[in-house]
């Protein structure tokens, strides 16, 4: 079964633009009553480019115990939503202390606070 915070290998082509493709890992976001359910899975691009610009959208990764071969940057400004015939290898999972911060990641990604509700990001909108 899939799992959130299952790290698998998927195949993220064809692409547009500035989004993540080819043959990489990604990371499970779905909430599991949807992995078990659905015939699709959401889940966020990993790259290997751990010098890309920092943004607080990006979770570094060390390689190690995760499965993933190298060290990596989380995008959770790349969230797909794709088939699950995408997903091809199961390469590991993440620990929960990484997994909150790729929450804080998305709640930043996607401007919605702890409590659930939405807000505008620092220095955006009227004053």
């Amino acid at each position: 079964m899939i799992s959130r915070g299952d790290l698998f290998s998927a195949s993220l082509d064809p692409v547009v633009g500035s989004e993540q493709g080819g043959i990489r890992p990604v990371l499970v976001i779905q909430n599991d009553v949807g992995n078990r359910y659905s015939p699709t899975v959401i889940v966020l691009a990993i790259t290997g480019q751990v010098n890309k610009a920092r943004l607080p959208t990006h979770v570094p990764v060390p390689a190690g115990n995760t499965g993933l071969q190298k060290d990596s940057v989380i995008l959770a400004e790349q969230i797909r939503t794709l088939d699950k015939r995408r997903l091809r290898e199961r390469i590991g999972s993440l620990p929960p202390e990484i997994m909150e911060k790729v929450s804080e990641a998305l709640r930043v990604s996607l401007a919605v606070d702890k409590d659930g509700g939405a807000h505008a990001p620092r220095g955006v909108g009227p004053a």
